[in-house]
């Protein structure tokens, strides 16, 4: 069958109708609802596949709605949005809660037919029946009541959780008549502050909490105290004290809380153990060990790396330090990388202007997967920022996809990097309804006649979102259950982004997305060799940062109790106390902006990183045998990997491409923690 694009029209979107809208749409997929409920002889065409395409049309209708309201916040957008969640998550909660649509998908897995069906359609099938268990089909009552009153409020908690850091951002603004608090700015980051002033119609310098901003000032300003001040503005956002009611700490309780009620009703130890349920680890004591075991490895390293920038800011820094804090890390990291390798970011990022990395990693996944990827002229898009560009077959000119890429800071855009799903690949009567992508960033934007130059970790950030975003557009499937990354168990979703990230260390790649803004060479081997050599640099420490992360994120998860923000505060410390290497004051409230996981689909599953981790980099190592252009293993994972989605388990899909289980191996090397 053949593909078609069906993309949103922004432009045409009308606030003020899209709650009536929705409210249509609502009531008419009930009515489709109702009607296969009552089936006799359910089977994939008439029961599966339709609930499928009742799904993706409220999917589809709402997807703008979403993505907007995360990249550009307003009053009213955020109105509507408030107002149409509620509905939102009733109907989902209701849909999971169907009994007569659970029996009758039961009756299919049951059926001497299910055999015939498949690989993708029979763990569709076997993924819908878990999705209904953990959604609470087999409350009755009280409970069953209870339950859909919790996911109401969880749904309500979790925007405003984000709306409050949000918002809180925003708000903070700092202004300079001259550059001379500014010192130490490279010229590029001056002018980024100078523009932030003239958007707002001021004279002189603006700092906002856009991470641009923040980057510049921890990683570069002289000036100690201008660096305090930026540290905690960022680091206690949502918390209390702000202008308005903007403090997340409640919320948090008030989340944590209503997650483990909801896992006991289901019979579930805990909301880690609920979590677990769908995910590849077994159990919340393997996440632990996994990550003690990591930490037990890398924490060492750490110490290390502490140990010798404290000394090097003390006795050879050119400003020095006697009591290095939290607010000095980035700065004297800075200082002492280029001490040691001659090196520092500042000395890419002109090699890396976004008109030349952005087709030059187009060009890159063209090489590995045989894909071409254009720009489509005259898209309808919400900002002038963003493009859409579309995917062919490079062989048959076979349409796979198109994404929509928004990659620079700005006011009202939500902080991160993201990839969310607009639309996604499904057979349809007329055809194929091929998959679309939104890919977002928070990259350093053009300032005044400069091209945006990109850092290389802003690169990497870039080439880790549009992995996500080959996961969901390369795939085969034509079931929207386990298309793209439907279906992948989130512990394995982000193997596709960090395997993408290693190609932005080697030369043949480096050669595609490189070419320095005013005279177009690319990037110098000796940059590159320094870059390299630079590369795990203080990896020990930000090692043990993501596992403080994913251990916070467990150990809160796994109490049976309702922990109060003093017992948060108490695990995090905990935490802290076992794998950090310096103390950070207690006036900081990270856990109030942590929208991965008290806001988003990381509770406990922030893990999920460091055990992608092991995937993606076993993955690469095949790169590194066969060479890191070698087509025939890049298709080889494109159709092992890429293209099938969640039709299999993900382990069985790693096997399918490496031959064998991950080994751990690679990870300790390519982080420089191998003994």
């Amino acid at each position: 069958m053949q593909g078609f694009l069906d993309l949103p029209e922004f432009s045409k979107i009308e606030l003020n109708k899209v709650e009536a809208e929705l409210d249509e749409l609502l009531a008419a997929s009930d009515k489709k609802i109702a009607e296969l409920s009552e089936l006799s002889d359910p089977d994939w065409d008439n029961f599966v596949f339709e609930l499928d395409q009742a799904v993706d049309t409220i999917q589809r209708f709402y997807s703008p709605i979403r993505h907007l309201n995360s990249v550009a916040s307003s009053d009213e957008i955020r109105e509507v949005h408030n107002n149409c969640l509620p509905k939102l998550t009733a109907w989902y909660t209701e849909l999971g809660q169907n009994k007569a649509l659970y029996e009758r998908m039961q009756k299919i897995a049951q059926s001497d037919g299910f055999a015939s069906l498949d690989q993708g359609q029979r763990k569709s099938i076997d993924d819908q029946l878990l999705s209904f268990k953990l959604g609470g089909v087999a409350l009755e009552g009280k409970d069953r009541q209870r339950f859909k009153e919790i996911a109401a409020e969880l749904s309500k908690l979790s925007t405003r959780f984000n709306e409050n850091v949000l918002d809180s951002g925003n708000a903070w603004r700092m202004n300079f008549t001259d550059d001379k608090a500014l010192a130490g700015f490279p010229q590029n980051s001056l002018d980024l502050a100078r523009q932030c002033a003239e958007e707002k119609g001021e004279e002189g310098y603006s700092l906002t909490l856009d991470y641009p901003n923040y980057h510049a000032v921890m990683t570069f300003a002289e000036d100690r105290e201008l660096r305090k001040t930026m540290y905690f503005a960022w680091s206690t956002r949502a918390t209390a004290g702000g202008e308005k009611d903007w403090d997340n700490s409640g919320i948090i309780e008030r989340t944590v809380a209503l997650r483990t009620e909801k896992s006991i009703l289901l019979g579930f130890d805990s909301y880690a153990d609920y979590s677990i349920a769908s995910k590849m680890v077994e159990s919340p004591q393997q996440v632990l060990d996994f990550l003690n075991d990591l930490a037990i490895r890398a924490k060492p390293s750490a110490q290390k790396d502490h140990d010798a920038m404290r000394d090097f800011a003390r006795t050879e820094a050119t400003i020095k330090v006697d009591d290095l804090q939290p607010w000095d890390i980035s700065y004297y990291a800075n200082q002492l990388k280029k001490k040691l390798y001659d090196f520092s970011e500042q000395d890419l990022k002109p090699y890396f202007p976004a008109s030349i990395a952005v087709p030059g990693m187009f060009e890159v996944t063209g090489r590995l997967f045989g894909i071409d990827i254009s720009k489509v002229e005259g898209a309808d898009v919400w900002h002038e920022d963003v493009a859409l560009y579309q995917i062919k077959d490079t062989d048959s000119g076979e349409l796979r996809g198109a994404f929509y890429m928004d990659n620079y800071a700005r006011n009202g855009k939500r902080a991160g990097a993201w990839m969310d799903v607009c639309v996604g690949r499904m057979r349809k009567a007329k055809g194929i309804q091929l998959p679309v992508a939104y890919l977002t960033c928070n990259l350093t934007p053009p300032v005044g006649d400069q091209p945006a130059l990109l850092t290389h970790n802003e690169l990497t950030t870039l080439f880790h979102e549009f992995g996500h975003g080959l996961h969901h557009m390369l795939t085969r499937v034509e079931h929207a259950s386990v298309a793209g990354i439907s279906g992948v168990e989130w512990d394995a979703v982000e193997l596709p982004s960090q395997f993408l990230e290693n190609w932005c260390w080697e030369r043949e790649s480096i050669d595609l997305v490189s070419g320095h803004f005013e005279t177009g060479e690319k990037l110098p081997q000796a940059l590159l060799d320094k870059a390299k050599a630079a590369k795990n640099f203080q990896s020990g420490m930000m090692t043990v940062r993501q596992l403080e992360f994913g251990l916070f994120d467990m150990k809160t998860h796994l109490r049976t109790d309702s922990p109060d923000a003093k017992a948060i505060q108490s695990i995090l410390d905990s935490v802290r106390s076992d794998v950090a290497v310096y103390e950070i004051p207690g006036e900081v409230k990270f856990q109030n902006s942590f929208s991965h996981v008290f806001a988003g689909g990381y509770a406990a599953g922030y893990f999920s990183y460091k055990w992608a981790e092991v995937l993606s980099s076993d993955a690469f190592s095949k790169f590194e045998e066969d060479g890191i252009f070698n087509q025939e293993t890049g298709r080889h994972f494109m159709q092992s990997i890429l293209e099938k989605g969640g039709t299999e388990k993900a382990l069985d899909l790693f096997i399918g491409f490496r031959g064998r289980e991950p080994k751990i191996d690679a990870l300790l090397r390519h982080t420089g923690l191998a003994a």
